[in-house]
């Protein structure tokens, strides 16, 4: 019972990554929020970094390359694009068409190990796909003909593919590290890769006008507290625990918590295409991911 609780917290604190990111999208842009989340949770991780160094750089200097990318897509890469396409939509928006990603972990892995897709999980792929669609197009169909929608939905939906691209080499992973000497190898990655561009956008040390504004000083303690090391640990604990195939489930409750922590926060309200995105995709998660299960017992 504790790991499961332990999966719906961690998802909860990711759910609300979502509504805090939204909430200061005005205040500090994504690049500056993406770095400097990750930068404190390095120096917080710091003290078990200098004590495991010689282990995490020793199994570097040989998976370097599998490394470097779950850091790109995981770290930087997911969040950067997150933030970006939280800046232009709602975070309701962005956590429905965050829980298609499941889908595009059936695709990238019927891709990269050529995992067969049955008709079923097909149906279920177009059902979520058509419903991601719905939503970024608010439930009206002229908008492709005008191409009138939010270029933060297609932020977002960058972020999922990134997000699930991640989860499918996650298998890659190096066996040599436990899972926080890998969270701390893919955070210093991230945290490199998002200095990079940090400084390349103009960013300096030496204006930091965000300081001042306690909404994003408090969001960002959020983000580096719970959603970055609680929601990692927990997830990474519990799923060691009751498997990858059951603890993937709970992802699920992510537009419910979103949903709900939306309506207090933001004051966001579900409206009817929101529902029929949501109908679509969890019946094409249900396909594509569950169906087959339910048909062998």
């Amino acid at each position: 019972m504790k790991n499961y609780l332990f999966l719906i917290l961690a998802v909860l604190f990711w759910s609300g990554n979502f509504i805090f990111g939204r909430f200061v999208s005005s205040s500090i842009d994504a690049t500056e929020l993406s770095f400097f989340r990750w930068f404190l949770v390095l120096v917080i991780l710091s003290p078990y970094i200098i004590l495991r160094y010689k282990n995490i750089f020793k199994i570097f200097k040989t998976k370097y390359l599998i490394l470097i990318t779950l850091g790109a897509l995981g770290i930087s890469g997911f969040n950067t694009f997150l933030y970006y396409g939280l800046q232009t939509t709602t975070a309701t928006n962005a956590l429905l068409i965050n829980s298609s990603t499941p889908i595009f972990i059936i695709i990238f892995s019927s891709v990269i190990f050529k995992i067969t897709v049955t008709k079923v999980q097909t149906v279920g792929i177009l059902l979520s796909t058509i419903g991601m669609i719905y939503i970024v197009l608010k439930g009206n169909i002229l908008f492709l003909s005008s191409l009138e929608f939010s270029s933060g939905d297609l932020w977002i939906v960058l972020a999922s593919f990134t997000w699930a691209l991640y989860c499918v080499l996650l298998k890659f992973k190096p066996k040599e590290l436990n899972p926080l000497e890998f969270f701390c190898s893919t955070t210093i990655i991230g945290v490199v890769f998002l200095f990079i561009l940090y400084i390349y956008q103009g960013y300096s040390f030496s204006d930091l006008k965000f300081i001042s504004n306690n909404n994003v000083l408090f969001s960002l303690l959020y983000m580096v507290i719970f959603p970055s090391i609680l929601s990692f640990y927990f997830w990474n604990m519990s799923t060691i625990e009751v498997g990858a195939n059951k603890a993937g489930q709970f992802t699920h409750l992510m537009p419910i918590f979103g949903a709900v922590i939306a309506y207090f926060f933001l004051g966001e309200l579900l409206e009817v295409y929101h529902l029929v995105g949501i109908l679509l995709i969890f019946t094409g998660i249900y396909l594509s991911s569950f169906f087959k299960k339910r048909v062998k017992v």
